[in-house]
């Protein structure tokens, strides 16, 4: 569709009204509702078009010409999304409210009614359903016991609010500037907001936290006061009902930063800003922290090279059905359980619908029926949504109740069937069942106003807006018109509804004959076809002709019709008649209009009274629907249960990586899996041997199995004990930093850094190929400084690959690959190659006792394709770096009389 700019930019008070909010809104694109196109005005009209490709014009105004530009309101969300997601734009909404002065003339209202922000999206048509799209506020303020205080920051604890505007789902903690990297990493947020004071504090660790992950960040003027907040004085009164106050409920730094996060969230949503809960708090106690560096190097929920969740463990166990589980399971999986009783709870689920695939299968299929209700009921705490949502809803309340029906149904049939039932296996299900509210009244409340066929397509028309703009039967302009003139019968509550629903239906039905009648007894008399009663903003009600020198004659003659506008083919007349039953019936229409509009607002305001218990029935089932993945997750790809134990016990033997498993499945190779056992104090592990023969894999895999573990699932092992690991780290890839001037080493250096600082005695540590970067003699320094550290100080599990196969000498190692001394807890495995002949190998992958003192570097470049002479040169080389070095001597000046052929090892002479 061509744009054509709106005439009324050049009359009337838009011209203000764009000024007036671009002044109020500096910071933001201003996209102003000019009947069915959002238009751009002035300077941000130059930028408008050019982000979004759109043709930039002008227009006269004030004696000059402005530059402008705009779209038709279809591609909105087209526009939006790049405006928005992909270039980071705050986008000002300036809407047209239709109103009627006294004369009866129709005029707009225009407002800032929302500034969309990358945090605060709502219903926009290209949010990812299978991601939360969180907004974080990070709060630096510091306190003490007597209020705000002078704390460095490195000893002062920081708070952090996040909240998906698009689900409701609003969280707090508490958390340190150590770890903040690793929170903003396991958040994921789409923005994050700072008290404005820190932002020109390029150097403050937050700051630098955010730049080092790439966040997009936005700041807000705010002095956050914990005793004085507004905020949180509504939280004290909305849980004084509970004889409880919200000082009790969280830290002073919480408070801060939910109060950071509602004033942005104020200074965007405007008239969309809901009241606020009470945020669920998240302790770091009962979860496992995975530090950022392991959540990208593990390719947990985004891979290392495209970006995308291709190859990703997520991607790899995703069996969920529906958006919110599939939410779910994304933040289990960068923040598993450390609460041995949760942990196995899920298992318990897990294994009881492993041995009832057909019952597991049948619930699946109702979930995957089911709407993405978390999101719908947000709409309507937000004031938004439309009869489809309530629709929606109801068929969400229908599908709950047949899965607890299902349950009680499964049950009764297992009980009679099964000699050796047993009702306590059913006893997690069934707390879990009950648990869900169908919401009986209300859905009745609902089913009573609308048909139960549902559909996805948007509704005819949103009961929630004031009237229905619709084109005019006689002009190309927009205009309000009686839906009973447009042939429009659909309404959208049944008339069945109420008292009042049933008459004013039959009252209109009732005028609606009459109109028919009254048509049809004009046409006969006065022998005129082409004439319809209808009712246009230019003429009224009125009779027309649309073919006027047909059928005017015997028109013409009566007194009772008024000619009020003529065309070449068409004339109008005004009939006293028509006039006052055409009254009548928009009066009737614009009541019934209201109804629907009142009883809308009444259904909608009593979903919004059941949010809370809503959510918490969305939770239950989202959670239903991870735990039914799993164990289609186990079935599917031989999974088995693991042991889990509050000890330092690490037993996996057989395990797989199931990404890259599933990957060599797809090209018909077999994956060799791997036994780790680190138990009797054995808690350290060096792994050596050739480059491509599986180290990094066997070292991320036994990670993965970790956190599959402690989020409940089944893992790729033939058996399994894993005790509790509290943290996760990992010194995993190479990669530079130029921006920041930093080279691969140093970046290496800093992940090891972390890891020696943080580690506990419960965490488990996987590190490959720490000081490679550098010399062999500094790099071998660094990696026996790493394992002495980790053996001695952190005293945790961990696994050490290397290609410093002297660092086994290092550590003492004895005949039966353990280390002596304070290495005794150190056991010592390796992974070799298979060889034919000269030419033809295999790397075997297979872990065992044993060190590799070959790297067998120069296979790795023959595999990779180098040119026959530069191997020839380097075969040479290596074999004389071999000779002498058993001689202690490496002559360096020899290599610069290295021809094609071999050395003779015998005379050591080239």
């Amino acid at each position: 569709m061509q744009w054509v700019a709106s005439p009324s930019v050049s009359r009337g008070s838009l011209p203000k009204e764009i000024l007036a909010n671009l002044a109020r809104f500096p910071h933001c694109l201003l996209l102003t509702r000019v009947g069915q196109f959002y238009e751009s005005y002035f300077e941000q009209a130059i930028e408008v078009s050019r982000l979004l490709n759109i043709k930039l014009t002008s227009r006269r105004w004030n004696g000059g010409r402005i530059h402008m530009c705009g779209f038709p309101l279809m591609h909105l969300d087209k526009y939006l999304k790049v405006l928005v997601q992909e270039n980071k734009r705050f986008v000002a909404m300036c809407e047209e409210y239709p109103r009627y002065s006294p004369a009866g003339v129709k005029e707009f209202e225009r407002r800032v009614a929302r500034i969309i922000t990358p945090g605060t999206l709502i219903d926009e048509p290209f949010l990812n359903p299978y991601e939360n799209n969180y907004l974080l506020a990070i709060s630096t303020q510091m306190f003490d016991h007597q209020g705000p205080t002078t704390l460095s920051p490195v000893d002062n604890p920081i708070g952090l609010a996040w909240m998906d505007v698009s689900t409701g789902e609003f969280f707090s903690k508490t958390s340190s500037y150590e770890n903040i990297q690793d929170e903003i990493a396991q958040i994921s947020p789409k923005e994050v907001v700072l008290d404005r004071r820190v932002q020109a504090n390029n150097d403050h660790p937050v700051v630098c936290a955010l730049v080092e992950e790439g966040t997009f960040t936005s700041y807000v003027d705010c002095k956050p006061s914990y005793t004085d907040s507004a905020l949180l004085s509504e939280f004290m009164e909305w849980k004084a009902g509970e004889g409880m106050m919200i000082r009790n409920l969280f830290t002073p730094q919480e408070g801060s930063a939910i109060e950071l996060l509602t004033m942005f969230l104020r200074e965007n949503l405007l008239e969309h800003m809901p009241k606020l809960g009470s945020p669920q708090r998240v302790s770091a106690q009962n979860r496992m922290q995975i530090d950022a560096h392991t959540i990208k190097a593990l390719e947990i929920r985004e891979n290392v090279y495209e970006g995308g969740n291709k190859g990703t463990l997520f991607s790899v166990i995703k069996r969920t059905s529906t958006s919110g589980g599939t939410r779910l399971l994304s933040r289990w999986l960068c923040s598993p359980s450390t609460s041995i009783v949760e942990i196995n709870t899920r298992q318990a689920l897990v294994s009881f619908f492993c041995d009832r695939p057909h019952f597991k299968a049948d619930l699946k299929e109702i979930l995957a029926e089911v709407d993405d209700v978390s999101r719908v009921i947000q709409k309507f705490i937000l004031g938004r949504g439309d009869c489809n949502d309530l629709i929606s809803l109801n068929k969400t309340f229908g599908t709950w109740l047949s899965i607890k029906q299902r349950i009680d149904e499964e049950m009764q049939m297992e009980a009679t069937e099964r000699q050796n039932f047993r009702k306590d296996d059913w006893n997690t299900l069934r707390a879990l069942s009950s648990r869900i509210n169908t919401f009986h009244e209300l859905s009745t409340r609902i089913s009573s106003a609308f048909e139960q066929s549902y559909s996805k397509e948007p509704v005819s028309r949103d009961p929630s807006v004031n009237e229905q703009v619709v084109d005019g039967p006689e002009s190309g302009e927009e205009s309000s018109v009686p839906f009973w003139n447009q042939g429009y019968t659909k309404w959208m509550i049944k008339p069945t509804f109420s008292q009042k629903f049933t008459l004013l239906h039959n009252t209109l039905q009732k005028y609606l004959l009459q109109r028919d009648g009254m048509e049809a007894a004009f046409q006969l008399k006065y022998d005129a076809p082409s004439l319809t009663l209808r009712s246009s903003p230019a003429q009224g009600l009125h009779v027309h002709l649309s073919k006027a020198r047909r059928d005017q004659t015997k028109i013409n003659r009566d007194p009772d019709f008024i000619a009020i506008a003529e065309s070449a083919t068409t004339k109008c007349f005004f009939n006293k008649n028509w006039s006052q039953l055409g009254s009548l019936i928009n009066e009737c229409t614009l009541a019934l209009v209201s109804a629907e509009k009142e009883a809308f607002e009444m259904l909608r305001n009593e979903v919004n009274m059941h949010a809370n218990s809503l959510r918490s029935s969305i939770q239950i089932l989202d959670e239903l629907d991870v735990v039914l993945s799993f164990a289609d997750l186990a079935l599917e790809l031989n999974f088995v249960k693991p042991q889990i134990t509050n000890d330092t016990t690490f037993r996996i033997v057989n395990g797989r990586h199931p990404a890259v498993e599933l990957g060599l499945l797809a090209t018909g190779r077999v994956f060799t899996p791997n036994t780790i056992i680190m138990e009797n104090n054995a808690t350290a592990h060096v792994i050596t041997g050739p480059n491509m023969a599986g180290k990094s894999t066997i070292l991320r895999q036994i990670a993965l199995i970790t956190i599959l573990g402690q989020i409940g699932s089944f893992v790729p092992a033939d058996s399994a004990t894993i005790g509790i690991v509290d943290k996760l780290f990992s010194r995993i890839g190479a990669k530079d930093d130029l921006f920041r001037d930093r080279s691969t080493f140093m970046v290496e250096m800093l992940e090891t850094a972390d890891i020696l600082r943080r580690a506990t005695s419960k965490s488990l540590v996987i590190m490959d190929e720490v000081g490679r970067g550098t010399t062999v003699t500094d790099g071998l320094a660094i990696a026996f400084a790493a394992v002495h550290h980790l053996v001695t100080v952190n005293a945790c599990r961990s696994l050490f690959a290397t290609h410093f196969h002297e660092l086994s000498d290092m550590l003492g190692i004895s005949e039966s690959y353990s280390g002596r001394g304070i290495f005794k807890g150190v056991r010592f495995y390796c992974t070799g190659i298979d060889e034919a002949d000269e030419t033809h190998f295999a790397y075997s992958y297979r872990l065992r006792l044993g060190v590799n003192r070959d790297s067998h570097g120069l296979k790795v470049a023959q595999l990779a394709g180098l040119p026959a002479s530069a191997m020839s040169v380097a075969e040479q080389v290596l074999c004389h770096l071999k000779v002498r070095e058993r001689e202690g001597v490496v002559d360096t000046t020899l290599f610069s009389t290295f021809s094609h052929s071999k050395p003779d090892p015998k005379n050591h002479v080239v």
